[in-house]
């Protein structure tokens, strides 16, 4: 290879559903080294199918990390700033990993698939972050840290028709799978880890199943939805459903700079857990700080009129600067762009008066909201 060559990009990796999207019209991206579908049509008609019906989605970006071994639970508790130990088997936790100085790596998901086996699902931008992470963290340790990201595809079906529909394919007994809980079953006929988890607001199940089973999953469940009103769905729908429900997206609430305390998530941390974990003396310290004088709070944000805020303009009151714009975007649901933010404490309670976002040059009105925007009827 010349030295030219190597300097080239690599080329977006593709999931086992790449030509199936393609067939659909999808507006591909690359996102996180992956080519990944966008939207197949209208953002507003995805995002509403997803709230008041149902959405399919390919989410095989993510990173699958299997650790699994007799000090499994020990390694993640030491890895880890959650109590993986206390998680019961069928059951999966919202964490975190942090560095030395409690800055956060990334937010995971990790499901306790049996006594000695994890199944550790990371963000596809930090999964080989993590997977290193992981692996030298698990130094001592009588467990085994596995890259699995080959041998899962995943696909999510998300809104109210959702548990409706994935009942017609399944022999999982959907009605006693609970929020944050996964459990093996078939669907469609094919081996799954079926999860009630997702990242929409709405109730849904993701579905870990092989590669080579993928699109025989993804047929079924559209078939199985149409009368339901179940469409395929985008990462750009993804993002806007996320930010209504308030939930942080890594590398834009969420990053190295920040602790779980700084961004208002330090519920995650569990300092009475048995051993010590990575982190834990820089997060004592961030715990201290932000009990004594809290740092800057994630709040919402709705527009008074129609501009769109985005990822790093300034929030603004007197004129001066009191904090930055995380993520923005129009909301479908309310009608009006929506931000989140992080804002000096003392301009941080709803209704705050005077709050505004820079946008190019003019100061245009917000409120502040508490988080999330939007929350489902259960």
């Amino acid at each position: 290879m010349s030295s030219t060559d190597a300097s080239l990009p690599a080329a977006p990796r593709r999931t086992a559903l790449d030509a199936l999207h393609r067939s659909l019209g999808a507006t591909m991206t690359d996102f996180a080294g992956w080519d990944m579908p966008l939207r197949y049509g209208s953002e507003r008609d995805e995002h509403t199918a997803v709230r008041t019906r149902a959405g399919l989605f390919d989410l095989s970006h993510m990173g699958e990390i299997t650790v699994r071994g007799v000090q499994a639970a020990a390694l993640l508790n030491h890895a880890l700033v959650g109590d993986l130990a206390a998680v019961a088997v069928g059951r999966a936790r919202y964490t975190m990993i942090c560095r030395e100085d409690g800055g956060i790596l990334d937010d995971l998901i990790v499901y306790r698939l049996a006594e000695t086996e994890y199944l550790v699902v990371a963000n596809a931008s930090n999964a080989q972050v993590v997977l290193d992470a992981l692996t030298g963290r698990a130094a001592g340790f009588d467990a085994e840290v596995r890259d699995d990201r080959d041998s899962y595809a995943l696909l999510a079906v998300q809104g109210p028709e959702s548990a409706g529909i994935l009942a017609s394919l399944t022999d999982a007994a959907l009605g006693g799978l609970k929020y944050y809980a996964g459990l093996p079953g078939t669907v469609a006929g094919v081996p799954a880890l079926i999860a009630r988890t997702g990242y929409t607001g709405e109730d849904g199940f993701e579905l870990f199943v092989s590669p080579a089973d993928a699109e025989k999953v993804w047929q079924a469940l559209t078939e199985a939805g149409a009368g339901a009103g179940l469409v395929p769905c985008g990462l750009s729908c993804r993002d806007t459903l996320r930010l209504e429900a308030g939930m942080p997206l890594y590398g834009h609430e969420l990053s190295t700079a920040l602790t779980p305390f700084d961004a208002g998530l330090g519920r995650v941390v569990k300092f009475g857990k048995e051993g010590g974990f990575v982190g834990r003396e820089a997060l004592l310290a961030a715990a201290e700080r932000a009990a004594v004088s809290p740092p800057r709070v994630l709040v919402g944000l709705v527009a008074e009129g129609r501009r769109v805020p985005r990822a790093g303009y300034r929030v603004v009151a007197g004129g001066e600067a009191v904090g930055e714009v995380t993520s923005g975007a129009p909301s479908p649901t309310l009608g009006r762009p929506i931000a989140m933010a992080y804002v000096d404490a003392a301009y941080s309670a709803p209704g705050t008066a005077g709050v505004g976002v820079d946008i190019r040059g003019s100061h245009e009105p917000y409120e502040v909201v508490a988080l999330p925007f939007y929350r489902r009827r259960k």
